[in-house]
């Protein structure tokens, strides 16, 4: 089985629609693909109504989470869309998303960055605004040469001329919110280096305490060496190990099933799930 459990769509900051990366993932040969948007599960009716034979969806999300101005991403899988707790803090994460994109966009015009709320809104396409639509209206602008290069000190990075922080999750309240809706969470991309969100093992360790299910280690942006340590310690604390492609479309070059996790995580995870089930075409 080619399992690929961390993806997005136009939902969030992906560029595809939904009913597009289910059947991408298909072509690509995936037999389970989870779409894991950003604080969203919008884009989760049009993969299944989309949903070809021979593919499994897992319902999944991507939660914002943050600790001492460090950003953390959670994946959470097959938990109760409609538990009201985390219902709640997801919409308080989308709202503050929006205010700080418009924010993000005025320091950008005081820059001299000819950006504007209303390009960025049509690049979002009625879902989430997040700063990679932000990085895509700056290139149509013609201030970076790809949306890389946004996610500076220069521009919109952490710490950057133009970046605005926003409300997030705690991730050890993260953890419980998506156990206590009978889903399971799964730390991404725990070591990224380029992209400023390396988790300390000793803050893994708690969330492990907390009910964290697993590691993401095989991802893009992660080396050998970030890939073995993050293995290494996923042994050490007893959690699972998975490998997704995070793939936005032509935002990261179309890049479904290029990792992917081993079939026995797979039916782990979904064995400790109680809020929801995956869905195959035959089923939905």
């Amino acid at each position: 089985m080619r399992i690929d459990l961390h993806s997005h769509s136009s939902a969030s900051d992906g560029t595809q629609p939904p009913a597009d990366v289910v059947r991408r993932a298909r072509e690509r040969g995936l037999d389970v693909l989870a779409l894991t948007d950003h604080d969203t599960v919008a884009g989760h009716a049009a993969a299944v109504e989309a949903l070809p034979a021979g593919l499994t969806f897992v319902p999944g999300m991507e939660l914002s989470c943050r600790r001492g101005g460090q950003s953390i991403h959670l994946l959470a899988y097959l938990f109760d869309p409609a538990e009201p707790e985390l219902l709640a803090e997801c919409a308080r994460i989308r709202e503050a998303r929006v205010v700080r994109a418009r924010l993000t966009v005025e320091r950008l015009t005081e820059l001299g960055v000819p950006v504007s709320w209303e390009q960025v809104s049509e690049l979002a396409a009625g879902g989430p605004v997040g700063r990679p639509h932000i990085a895509r209206a700056m290139v149509s602008a013609g201030a970076i040469a790809e949306p890389a290069l946004a996610f500076t000190p220069e521009w919109i990075g952490t710490g950057g001329r133009a970046y605005v922080s926003r409300y997030a999750l705690a991730p050890d309240r993260a953890v419980r919110l998506v156990r206590a809706a009978g889903g399971v969470p799964v730390l991404a991309h725990p070591k990224a280096a380029e992209r400023g969100q390396v988790v300390p093992d000793e803050w893994i360790a708690e969330l492990a305490a907390a009910g964290l299910f697993g590691l993401e280690a095989d991802h893009l942006d992660h080396d050998a060496a970030a890939r073995e340590h993050v293995r290494a310690l996923a042994r050490d604390l007893g959690l699972a190990v998975t490998g997704s492609s995070d793939d936005h479309g032509e935002l990261t070059g179309h890049r479904l099933g290029c990792e992917t996790t081993a079939a026995e995580v797979y039916e782990r995870l979904t064995a400790e799930a109680t809020g929801a089930e995956p869905i195959t075409a035959r089923s939905r």
